[in-house]
């Protein structure tokens, strides 16, 4: 059965794990790390959209969001996420993993700084605003999941494949806690700069106007992780089952392989035509 199998594919299985094995689970779990960021920070913020755009002159308690409107602010990204996930994963095997993963990365760049915008400044619009950005940015992340851990399991080798994929996916909690840390300092440093009397002793100056650029920032830091690994992922090539086994080019396949395992590769064009 080795003996059928292409030879860079099996020179792929058999490596060694060296410095590019890394190099891909730090750019695939950066892809991770910013897709637990977008998708869980906005629980962080809801409250304070609340107390922002849901605040009743006179009331006892500061403002909440409506059940219908929380429920959407909260779960409109996930529908995103299903979406994005059966659009990409099969343009991710018509057009292939590389040239996908820059779209879903592009999609989440723009959306994370969308989100942080709003048309007008009325609770309805500003709603509808965020709802509709945060369902294309699930959108994105959701085209990002699979992409990602599949890059990552056809550069991995036999032996150390499942370490590393599960490498890939660990960085969802630095995700989710980085988004924690960020929240606390930036509204650590929104509070020192423009301190505020407590609710309860009054109502209307609690909640100072620059509190609404809190949740703005906090959603739209998600774009910088993103964008960051943006060059990176550009550089990286084709994965070579995909090169090989799909676009059925295999003297692309063994070049980019040869150029990343730093070994000579042959390339057997008529094995790869030979493949159903």
């Amino acid at each position: 059965m080795a003996k059928d199998q292409l030879q860079v594919l099996n020179a792929l299985d058999v490596a060694k794990t060296q410095w590019y094995h890394f190099t891909a689970i730090i750019i695939a779990g950066m892809g991770f790390f910013t897709d637990a960021y977008d998708l869980f920070c906005i629980s962080l913020v809801t409250k304070l959209l609340g107390r922002i755009y849901y605040h009743v002159p006179g009331s006892a308690k500061p403002g909440t969001l409506p059940p219908n409107v929380a429920a959407a602010v909260n779960g409109v990204a996930f529908c995103g996420t299903l979406a994005g996930q059966l659009f990409f994963g099969w343009l991710g095997d018509k057009l292939g993993r590389k040239k996908v993963y820059g779209m879903t990365l592009m999609v989440m760049v723009l959306c994370s700084v969308a989100s942080g915008l709003s048309f007008g400044d009325k609770p309805k619009s500003v709603m509808a605003t965020l709802c509709f950005f945060r369902f294309w940015l699930g959108f994105g992340i959701g085209g990002d999941y699979p992409l990602s851990a599949t890059i990552m399991s056809e550069y991995a080798n036999k032996k150390t494949r499942g370490a590393f994929v599960s490498a890939v996916f660990a960085m969802q909690g630095f995700g989710i806690m980085a988004g924690g840390i960020f929240a606390i300092i930036i509204s650590s440093a929104f509070e020192a700069k423009f301190p505020a009397p407590a609710y309860k002793d009054d109502a209307d100056a609690s909640t100072v106007p620059q509190a609404d650029f809190v949740w703005r920032i906090i959603l739209m830091v998600g774009a910088i992780p993103a964008a960051m690994t943006y060059y990176s992922r550009s550089k990286m090539p084709e994965t070579a089952r995909y090169t090989a086994l799909v676009a059925k080019d295999a003297k692309q396949a063994a070049s980019d392989m040869s150029r990343v395992l730093q070994v000579e590769i042959e390339a057997e064009q008529e094995k790869v035509e030979q493949i159903s």
